[in-house]
């Protein structure tokens, strides 16, 4: 007598595979969300995608005054013209010194200071210190750099009473040595509040049960910062650091065109800034669409492979397969 045959949601306990939904019940199920969303598509698509079509002339000699259709295709020249060019690679230079200087003296302070904010200080003055901080996110650019300019210029506030104490004053505003410095304070000071609201709000999905149980087990102020904070940021950690690695070759055009004539090109010209200069300074479109899609096949090779990473780390990452 043979058995009788057990289907495999059966064996396995389940219940009946699920029913695939037609995608015009989803339609219709899903409706008023489509149409809310639909403005928001509309607009990324005609402002974020359609003009990905105008990069084909990075592929032409391109003239603004014969438009695409009749500029002449010149294959890879343009590129070979960019990767060749010692201006480009002095601008990837400083865009990558940058970065990396960044990413070691500006990326973890926001992390640094919501940890002290969420352990020391009592909720209200919290609340106070943090809107204090994340101010200086609403100001321009244009405003930040005259900040500076008024304190650490050369006729600086700084720099003045320097000169009535009986010292030499200076100007910490056009110092190439200094400018990497000067520029990290200077983001430091205008985004670390935006990064402190982050990770604050991450701070405060910490189950509170945790740090009880470690002080039961007897763990101090620091175990528990090791073993219970760091780990309950780290994933917004790592997704913060793919989504500023991405960024790395973007390090702030407005920034740094506000003060590149008065440092010099050696140490403030960037990838932004030259493509800027080249195409519409220059008039080089051709040059500077080539050194456009250059920079961004280089922040998505980033994005992916600080994403690979993140999924060897057991993170989810920016995305994750189904």
């Amino acid at each position: 007598m043979t058995a009788p045959r057990t289907s495999a949601a059966t064996s396995t306990g389940g219940g009946p595979p699920p029913r695939k939904v037609p995608w015009t019940t989803r339609l219709r199920r899903d409706r008023s969300l489509l149409i809310m969303v639909a403005p928001a598509v509309l607009l990324l698509a005609v402002f974020a995608y359609v003009p990905m079509f105008g990069n084909v002339v990075a592929w032409q000699d391109y003239s603004p005054y014969v438009g695409v259709r009749e500029s002449p295709f010149v294959g890879w020249a343009n590129f070979a013209r960019v990767l060749t060019n010692p201006l480009f690679l002095d601008a990837v230079s400083n865009t990558l010194v940058i970065t990396a200087f960044q990413l070691v003296f500006f990326f973890p302070v926001p992390i640094v200071l919501a940890l002290l904010l969420n352990s020391v200080l009592t909720p209200s003055l919290r609340a106070t210190i943090q809107s204090i901080v994340y101010l200086p996110h609403f100001f321009s650019w244009v405003i930040v750099v005259t900040i500076f300019q008024q304190i650490f210029g050369g006729a600086g506030v700084v720099a003045s009473r320097l000169r009535e104490a009986g010292y030499s004053g200076f100007d910490l505003m056009t110092n190439p040595d200094t400018f990497l410095l000067l520029i990290t304070a200077q983001s430091v000071w205008k985004d670390a509040g935006w990064g402190i609201i982050i990770f604050l709000a991450a701070l405060a999905t910490v189950d509170p049960q945790l740090y009880e149980a470690s002080v039961v087990d007897g763990a101090g102020r620091w175990r528990r910062m090791w073993h219970v904070t760091l780990p309950a940021l780290r994933p917004v950690i790592i997704l913060l650091l793919i989504l500023r690695l991405g960024d790395a070759l973007t390090v702030g055009f407005e920034q740094l065109i506000l003060q590149r004539g008065a440092v010099g090109t050696d140490v403030a010209e960037v990838l932004d800034t030259f493509v800027y200069y080249q195409g519409v300074v220059n008039g080089d479109w051709a040059f500077a669409a080539a050194a456009g899609l250059v920079k961004g096949l280089v922040s998505l090779a980033l994005v992916l492979g600080a994403n690979k990473l993140a999924h060897v780390m057991g993170e989810a990452g920016v995305y994750q397969r189904a």
